[in-house]
């Protein structure tokens, strides 16, 4: 039976639940979820989270301007937040891999060929791909996205059926009804065009990417046919939720 490939963006704020330190509850609650679903669906994770992940553990002096230590603490984070994901998903029996990308990878037709092949050999044998980009020589994310971008391209490569961006909202709310305090969800849109104006330019706590890079990605994803979904990753099952069509998220088509 031929699965549904779905790539899975988790914001910091999502692995943190909005606080200061990776939530190993929440990286339970997705891998439950993944082991419930994958006679179905076969997923790969684009997951932030490696700076936060750092900042449990260290504090770094700052001897150089605060990127190039974002950077430093990405490096320290990334390989505690890879062992989180490894002790709780093997204790469901998922077995996760690593892959750190950059920006220029994707400008590579080799290089964009190989992240494809290994993927795919990856997920054939039944092994999660965990993606992050490879902070100590790029910053793209760092800056601008929170990986949303990184995302978005990853599953136009790999030409998935579905990207689901889990953030720290129900998806996009329409401007008028977040001003009044009642946040009302846009199920479903057809193109980005018009949800630009629907937004706030605001970042979320941990995150760098907030709304505006969510619908930049959507944009990618689209021209590559593919729908994006933003879901509430906060709340548990969030994943099953948003397919069984359950919970209140935004259709990107």
């Amino acid at each position: 039976m031929n699965k549904k490939r779905i790539l899975l963006k988790i914001g910091s704020n999502t692995l943190t639940k909005e606080t200061n330190q990776i939530s190993r509850g929440k990286i339970e609650d997705i891998g439950r979820q993944i082991e419930a679903l994958k006679d179905e669906y076969e997923f790969i994770i684009v997951s932030s989270g490696a700076i936060a992940a750092a900042k449990q553990f260290v504090k770094l002096e700052h001897h150089g301007e605060e990127l190039n230590v974002k950077q430093a603490l990405a490096s320290i984070g990334q390989p505690h937040l890879m062992r989180i994901f490894q002790e709780n998903f093997r204790e469901l029996g998922l077995f996760t891999s690593q892959c750190l990308l950059s920006y220029s990878d994707f400008e590579n037709t080799d290089a964009k060929a190989n992240i494809k092949n290994t993927i795919n050999v990856l997920v054939a044998n039944n092994f999660i791909p965990i993606i992050n980009e490879n902070d100590t020589v790029a910053t793209d994310e760092i800056q601008f996205g929170d990986n949303d971008k990184l995302a978005a391209l990853t599953a136009a490569l790999l030409k998935v059926d579905l990207l689901m961006i889990a953030t720290n909202t129900y998806g996009i709310y329409t401007k008028e009804s977040f001003k009044n305090g009642t946040p009302e969800t846009i199920s479903t849109v057809l193109g980005t065009q018009d949800l630009s104006n629907e937004i706030s330019a605001s970042k979320s706590s941990h995150g760098t990417g907030g709304m505006q890079s969510k619908i930049e990605a959507a944009a990618i994803a689209q021209k590559a046919g593919i729908e994006t979904w933003i879901v509430n990753g906060l709340k548990d099952n969030f994943i099953s939720d948003a397919i069984m069509d359950i919970s209140k998220h935004t259709k990107i088509k």
